[in-house]
């Protein structure tokens, strides 16, 4: 935005000259992404800006939206940006210390909720790899009887998940840090985890989004994306109750490897969902070893 302050910058002019940018830079959405910045810069929502079009931002309205495109230029997430992302119709605050919710794992907290129906009034739940304790939460708040404990290495990341508890109305969940299971005690009736899983080689390939900004350590899962998930599968009989289930998030073609190592395991009724873009994405077994 280079032309004189004379000009008169409306909705409409602004959107445009957003959209083109992000667009000569590879930013993917670059229409959306500008609509929903301009959005948060004025206020609005998508609908008032196209009833508005003609209408001229303030000085003050122009200055926050230049800021949130200069940040956007530099590949900064929009999540990050505007410091909050929607999972399961809920508004999460995210920051740079955590893994922004995908849709993805959506499917994470349906196959949990749907496994645990028959413990729904009394389950204790451990969630690993918290992260914004986006499943924790959703699941104490899908299941207010329930008690949910959210695990994560990240001092940074339980952070958040506690400012998201407290925020969303998450009173029966609580969160520790810790290395997996860490110290934990007790016996789980369910475990979901969306653990790293990216392959170390792969990550430098990602979206630039991605590599820049968001923790390598909630990403990387090793030489061959498994490693964390099989310490996962290895240590979840010591904490599960008899019945008890193990879900977790899993990368696009990890499905049957997973599955596999569930079934090594000792894991029974192994089953494997689809996400909405029909990847499988989500295994989960029970554990009756005892």
């Amino acid at each position: 935005m280079t032309v004189s302050e004379a000009q008169v910058w409306t909705i409409a002019a602004v959107l445009k000259w957003a959209t083109d940018d992000f667009r000569a830079r590879g930013i993917e959405n670059p229409r959306l992404d500008a609509e929903v910045l301009l959005g948060r810069a004025l206020g609005a929502s998508r609908t008032q800006l196209v009833i508005d079009m003609m209408k001229p931002l303030a000085p003050g309205e122009l200055a926050r939206f230049r800021d949130m495109v200069k940040r956007r230029r530099a590949r900064e997430p929009v999540a990050y940006i505007l410091g909050e992302r929607e999972f399961f119709g809920r508004a999460f605050a995210v920051d740079s210390r955590v893994l922004i919710p995908r849709p993805d794992t959506e499917t994470l907290v349906d196959v949990a909720l749907a496994r645990t129906r028959h413990a729904s009034m009394s389950a204790r739940v451990l969630d690993l790899c918290t992260g914004s304790g986006c499943v924790a939460i959703t699941l104490a708040r899908e299941r207010p009887t329930t008690g949910v404990t959210g695990a994560d290495a990240s001092a940074g990341a339980i952070a958040v998940a506690e400012k998201n508890a407290l925020r969303l109305g998450a009173y029966n969940a609580h969160f520790v840090t810790c290395d997996l299971y860490g110290d934990l005690q007790g016996e789980f009736d369910l475990i979901t985890a969306n653990p790293p899983y990216i392959a170390a080689p792969e990550i430098p390939g990602l979206s630039p989004d991605i590599v820049k900004f968001e923790p390598h350590l909630a990403l990387e899962g090793g030489a061959d994306g498994y490693a964390i998930t099989a310490r996962i599968v290895e240590g979840a009989p010591a904490h599960l109750a008899n019945g008890g289930v193990l879900a977790m998030e899993v990368g696009a073609g990890q499905a049957e490897h997973v599955a596999e190592l569930l079934r090594a395991r000792g894991f029974v009724a192994i089953e494997r969902a689809r996400d909405y873009a029909r990847i499988e994405r989500v295994v989960s077994g029970v554990w009756e070893g005892r």
